[in-house]
């Protein structure tokens, strides 16, 4: 018993609505099987997805009666298309305003051919998730700067300062939260259309690395990675929350511009390390946030220091306050910064962010300072 022949089974389930099977509908999203235990992502329009429950409960019934199988799962989402898709459009001159701002589609020429440096149209202003009062963002230019462990920190932190906070991981194809936050069960699902997020150290955290196996990679084209982004924002059953932080993947690319296009962020952090190769990346990830109107809450320099803990000697491995200088320069707030440590890493490998892990930590209490000044700023 594999994916494949659950993806046969799949395919002998014909919709009559279209005529097409399951499969050749593009219906059929993540397919995960553990232990004999299968679980199926059935991604349809919003608009049919009180017709297709009778579909999925015949999906359900095929997955169980095969060989193998112990126990059978389909979760179908039905999320609506907030905002539509933009299409492309040629830019010459000077890179657009993405949200219709500042030199918005200078130079554009009807009829261009899109070049390098092609943009997509203003999107449609972003729709607000149902309960949530504020998104805030975590980005980084660049991978390896800690970006995952300082967007958990900051959940469980915020948490324990009262908040009602959300975590959604939108790293799709690098998912890291569940093992960071220490979560291994799968989202439910209290209708066939929404999915129930799960609950770690008092943070409601969703994330692709819930729906597939650890070692198992994601590989999905852009649309499906846009669409699954969506309906993490619109399906997940929230509830009320006083801030979601989204984890965001490196660099600035669909993900990124998805997100500001689909809902409202009112702010975004951006981590970096101090050295130069990664303020460089940072810088692009600030320019990023300007172009689509994402207001920047502040920098947050990572691994800043490391404090030898025989002998008490600070060293800067990566160099010492280039975020710092670098928000001074471009205005930004900084918000403070994080020492290289070894129980950082340690806790965030065994599922317990160090600030709940080593409360009394230089780490965890520069976490909490960074929560208290975000919820002073009336950021979360």
């Amino acid at each position: 018993m594999d994916e494949d022949s659950i993806r046969r089974a799949l395919a002998r389930i014909v919709d009559p609505a279209g005529g097409q099977d399951l499969v050749s509908a593009g219906y059929v999203g993540a397919v995960t099987l553990t232990d004999g235990a299968a679980q199926v992502i059935l991604e349809v329009p919003g608009a049919r997805g009180a017709a297709m429950m009778p579909l999925a409960k015949a999906a359900e019934t095929a997955i169980a009666a095969l060989e193998g199988i112990s126990s059978a799962r389909v979760i179908l989402t039905a999320a609506a298309e907030p905002g539509g898709a933009a299409p492309a459009q040629a830019a010459k001159g000077p890179p657009p305003d993405l949200r219709g701002g500042r030199g918005a589609q200078a130079g554009a020429q009807p009829g261009s051919q899109p070049g390098p440096q092609a943009e997509r149209r203003p999107p449609q202003p972003g729709h607000p998730i149902p309960g949530v009062d504020r998104v805030l963002a975590v980005g980084s230019g660049k991978g390896g700067v800690g970006k995952s462990t300082v967007a958990a920190n900051l959940a469980v932190a915020l948490a324990g300062e009262g908040r009602r906070v959300g975590l959604l991981d939108a790293d799709v194809y690098g998912p890291s939260q569940p093992r960071m936050m220490g979560v291994r069960d799968k989202p439910t699902s209290p209708d066939g259309q929404r999915i129930n997020p799960l609950q770690a150290h008092g943070v409601a955290m969703i994330s692709m690395g819930l729906l597939v196996a650890e070692e198992t990679a994601t590989v999905w084209r852009g649309p499906m990675l846009m669409k699954a982004l969506q309906q993490f924002l619109f399906s997940v059953v929230w509830g009320e929350l006083d801030v979601l932080i989204i984890d965001l993947p490196p660099g600035t690319g669909d993900v990124q511009l998805t997100l500001a296009q689909r809902t409202t962020v009112t702010g975004a952090v951006i981590v970096s390390t101090p050295q130069d190769v990664a303020l460089l990346d940072a810088r692009k990830a600030v320019d990023m946030f300007e172009r689509t109107e994402v207001p920047l809450v502040g920098l947050i320099e990572n691994m800043a220091s490391f404090v030898c803990p025989k002998c008490g000697e600070v060293t800067p491995l990566f160099g010492h306050g280039g975020a710092q200088e670098m928000g001074a320069r471009l205005g930004v707030p900084f918000l403070g910064e994080i020492p290289i440590d070894l129980d950082t890493r340690l806790s965030g490998d065994a599922g317990m962010p160090v600030v709940l892990a080593h409360p009394d930590s230089a780490p965890a209490k520069c976490f909490r300072e960074i929560a208290r000044s975000l919820i002073a700023a009336g950021q979360a």
